[in-house]
């Protein structure tokens, strides 16, 4: 509801600047994507596969993303109780079903090496990228141009994604090569994010339609490619035990 609203009623995203409503509409494109995984992922999970629970964790941890940018970033408009609703339904939906699926038994074959350098390459790649923003524009007194552009305080992609995101995608990859539990689990639901989330960006940086564009998205279709790769080729090696 609030992602087709999003992209079909401009009072929605008014109060924005144009490069905030392009980011906007490119997470809403995201979104309708992120709703059909979340329904045939859901739909097998219930009916018992490790596999689809992976996939559907993932899509979760990208709403409990795209809503509290949503929530936090965007003017108050009447779509704010949807925003708040999809985010703490998400949450919890995490919340209540993580145990659930942790003690469901299975055997992590293999593909760990492909699936964590995935994770700590692009961990690496948007940290140095966000970072290589965010420090010249403290250096020099300034702001970063995409904040900027955007129309913000701060970022909220940066606070999410250095405080948060990106270190768990390192951390995950790291405690794979170490052959941590913890780390084969969460692989794929990091993955499955990456996914959602690059293909969200590609949207965004389309309807962006600037030529300064085309490189970062070309960069981030880059990303969605080798991490769709590494989840295909990581949930095919699990076994049940």
């Amino acid at each position: 509801m609030a992602s087709v609203a999003g992209l079909t009623d401009a009072a929605v995203y008014a109060q924005e600047t144009q490069n905030w409503i392009s980011q906007a509409k490119g997470q809403d494109i995201g979104n309708l994507i992120a709703v059909a995984v979340l329904i045939v992922s859901g739909y097998l999970y219930a009916r018992g596969s490790l596999k689809a629970a992976l996939v559907w964790l993932g899509t979760l941890l990208y709403f409990v993303y795209a809503y509290a940018v949503y929530a936090f970033a965007l003017h108050f408009n009447y779509l704010f109780l949807i925003y708040v609703a999809v985010l703490g339904l998400s949450v919890y939906a995490i919340v209540f079903n993580l145990g659930r699926m942790r003690s469901m038994s299975a055997k992590y074959a293999g593909a760990f090496k492909h699936a964590a350098y995935t994770l700590i390459g692009i961990g690496s790649l948007f940290g140095l990228l966000w970072l290589s923003e965010v420090i010249p524009a403290i250096a020099g007194g300034t702001v970063p141009k995409s904040l900027q552009e955007a129309g913000l305080w701060v970022n909220p992609i940066h606070v999410i994604d250095l405080a948060l995101v990106l270190p768990a995608f390192i951390i995950t990859g790291v405690m794979m090569l170490r052959g941590s539990k913890a780390g084969q689990f969460f692989a794929a639901p990091w993955l499955a994010f990456s996914v959602l989330m690059g293909t969200s960006i590609v949207a965004a940086t389309i309807l962006m339609n600037t030529p300064d564009a085309l490189p970062p998205m070309i960069m981030v279709s880059i990303v969605v490619a080798a991490s769709l790769a590494a989840l295909w080729r990581y949930i095919q090696a699990i076994r049940s035990s």
